[in-house]
């Protein structure tokens, strides 16, 4: 299955009602942007991006956020202006890609900071689907970290759990926000996280037992 099948796929199985042509034609054009361009892991950076939107379809986000999800490090990783964009896909399209952008541009905080950086991020995000395209963003940033070096699987799991779980408590996406922080404890407390991984696993197999 390649990664276009993988989107459909995810939209069927949602029932999502979204513009399907706008969103093939995002895919495409973020493929071809990407196109030589690397994760971590070695594979095809075009993999980020459809695992970002995927996280959004679960979310039954609408038509745009889709497509904006697609482009989301377009501007930042490749020669395409944001004026592109808006000519192939419109204003919303590009005021979230913006958004999305501007955000990576974020100091990084102190705890006494914290809650100011999340205000920031509030305050520029003037559309709340950019933040939901951020959040969509770390977490799939957060999957993938064991490709990362140590000392930064630690900074960006500490900003994850400072920054970006609360933000997801704030917005009311508990899904996200529980991932996000079991995701940063698996590298800032790696002892605690087996413990307790230990414990939920044997939970799991007294259940498949009792059942």
């Amino acid at each position: 299955m390649n990664y276009w099948e993988e989107i459909v796929k995810e939209i069927e199985k949602k029932h999502l009602k979204v513009d399907m042509e706008k969103i093939k034609l995002a895919f495409y054009f973020a493929e071809e942007c990407h196109e030589g361009q690397y994760r971590k892991s070695g594979e095809d950076y075009i993999m980020h991006p459809v695992e970002v939107v995927k996280i959004l379809i679960d979310m039954k986000m609408d038509t745009d956020t889709i497509v904006a999800g697609i482009l989301h490090d377009i501007v930042e990783d490749t020669l395409i202006t944001l004026a592109d964009i808006k000519y192939n896909f419109g204003d919303t399209v590009a005021a979230l890609v913006d958004g999305v952008t501007k955000l990576k541009t974020l100091p990084n905080g102190t705890k006494k900071q914290d809650e100011n950086i999340r205000k920031m991020i509030l305050a520029m995000a003037q559309n709340l689907r950019v933040i939901i395209i951020k959040l969509a963003d770390r977490l799939h940033n957060m999957r993938t970290m064991k490709y990362m070096k140590p000392e930064k699987q630690i900074s960006i799991s500490q900003e994850t759990l400072d920054i970006y779980a609360p933000l997801a408590h704030r917005l009311g996406i508990a899904k996200i926000k529980w991932e996000l922080e079991d995701l940063a404890l698996r590298y800032l407390k790696p002892k605690e996280y087996a413990y307790i991984k230990s414990l939920i696993d044997a939970k799991k197999d007294e259940r498949r037992e009792y059942i």
